[in-house]
């Protein structure tokens, strides 16, 4: 028997997928029941709203993510950014290629406040990690302009833009 972690988990990662493939204005809550796998009766207990699911969704996701790019970085906080770098470029060819799904939640619902804080909570921790393993504590702010430089123009450039953010991050950790 499934434990309520397991169906948890289910509907959050069908969720994503759902949200990350399809965008947040086109599933249906029929498409959304299908992508999680679940009756509509289980969905709504664990997610009774719109706005739960997506949420779930981003949750899921930022989890995900986390333990993608932080999960195995050398100690070295010399290479850590580097590798911070190259995770988040795997991330985005294999997960995001069409830019961050944190951005279009927001932008699909942009008075919503709960997910405006997904999305800043998101990105604040992911600094604050890459800082912190980089030994680049207190340049949080220039971290996220470089890794979110990043996302924002993988879609555009690619590997490029890996070079430019690597770059980049040399000459702050150079600075610092």
């Amino acid at each position: 028997m499934s434990s309520m972690t397991d169906i948890t988990e289910k509907i959050a990662t069908g969720l994503e997928k759902a949200f990350a493939e399809h965008g947040f204005a086109e599933p249906s809550v029929g498409d959304l029941r299908d992508a999680a796998g679940v009756s509509m009766r289980t969905l709504y207990k664990y997610a009774p709203s719109r706005e739960d699911m997506v949420r779930a969704a981003l949750e899921h996701r930022h989890r995900r993510y986390l333990r993608l790019v932080f999960e195995d970085l050398p100690s070295d906080p010399s290479l850590a950014l580097p590798a911070v770098i190259d995770a988040i470029a795997r991330w985005m060819e294999s997960e995001a290629a069409h830019g961050c799904l944190f951005h279009a939640a927001v932008a699909a619902a942009p008075r919503d406040e709960k997910l405006l804080q997904l999305l800043k909570d998101h990105k604040a921790e992911v600094a604050e990690r890459t800082a912190r393993a980089a030994g680049l504590t207190g340049k949080e702010t220039d971290l996220t302009l470089i890794l979110e430089g990043l996302t924002q123009s993988w879609p555009l450039y690619g590997k490029a833009a890996v070079r430019s953010a690597k770059e980049l991050g040399r000459k702050l950790a150079t600075a610092a």
